[in-house]
Formats: C-alpha cells, structure tokens, sequence
C-alpha cells in the first residue's frame, strides 16, 4: 500500500509560529553562547593589543611557527578572504611576517616576529581567567547546556518541524 505523502503546514498556522520563536532555535543559543565567549575575552585581550580572532591565530602559530595560510584557514576554519586582512593588521602590529615560499611561491608561510613570540608569555594568563571567570557562572553555565540538551533531543525526534506526519497525528510542541 503506497504511503499518503506529507503535507507542509503554512508558517502561519500556531505550530509553524511556535517553532519560529527565537528562543527554540538551537542556532540561536549557540550563536549567543559564542557571542559571550568572544565578550569574556575582549578585557582580557585588551592589554596585549589583540582581538579574539587575532588571539586565535597567535594561538595556532604558537603551537607550530611556519605553517602556510591554508593550513591557518583549515586549522581556524576561515576562508583566505577573511584571514588576509586578519594576517595584515598582525604583520602591521609586528607580530608576524608572511613570506613567499621559495619552494612554491603560491604558498604563503607565517612566521612570528620576536614581538610576537614574546606575546606568548603575556598571553599565558588568558585561558586562566577565563577559566577563572566561567567558574563563577557556572550556574549559568549549566542551565544553557540543559537548555541545549533539551534543544537537540527536541530537533532528533522531529525530522522536519513543518512537515505533518503521515497518520496525521500532532506536532511535538516547542519548548
């Protein structure tokens, strides 16, 4: 016996709007989380002169000098776009070089100053504040991973939250 296909549910109806509201978007509260993270750092970074994504790069070029601007973009995720004006304002700082390599000159090698390497040392206590200041919100902490949690076990029993399903039984409501 063939089976009834699925019907779509207009956005308009009450359940297509509960699954619109903001607050049960997964993406959302990741989006928030990060924005936090990112928040927690700036006073950190401040003193040594850096931005959360420049502390990134710092951080991958501490780990191994030398690597090639793919290979940053491949570790940090980031497209050539976004890392070239990132590499500019860290080799303006004097904190990198980018060099051509002279076995390919399509490859571009990252290379710390002594300014840059020396950072290292200052840098040192930024994981340990922040490690420090999301200890005291660990209550806060705690509810978001719940709230998470809840959020995927939610999105894993719906495959398509507009989509009816075929017995035509109700939605799981939102949150």
């Amino acid at each position: 016996m063939p089976s009834t296909p699925r019907t779509v549910q207009p956005a308009t109806t009450p359940v297509g709007a509960q699954w619109l509201a903001l607050d049960h978007q997964l993406c959302f509260a990741l989006y928030a989380a990060s924005l936090a993270m990112t928040k927690a750092y700036k006073p950190l970074l401040a003193p040594l002169g850096l931005t959360y994504p420049q502390y990134l790069v710092l951080l991958v070029l501490w780990e191994g000098d030398g690597i090639t601007v793919s290979q940053l973009g491949d570790r940090l995720t980031l497209d050539s776009g976004t890392l070239t004006p990132l590499l500019k304002r860290l080799e303006a700082q004097g904190l990198l070089q980018r060099l051509r390599d002279v076995a390919d000159e399509r490859r571009v090698l990252l290379r710390l100053t002594p300014a840059g390497a020396a950072l290292r040392a200052q840098a040192v206590a930024v994981p340990q504040a922040i490690a420090c200041a999301t200890a005291c919100d660990l209550q806060q902490i705690g509810a978001l991973a719940t709230q998470l949690h809840q959020l995927r076990q939610r999105l894993n029993t719906v495959s398509s939250p507009l989509a009816a399903p075929a017995d035509g039984a109700a939605m799981p409501t939102p949150p």
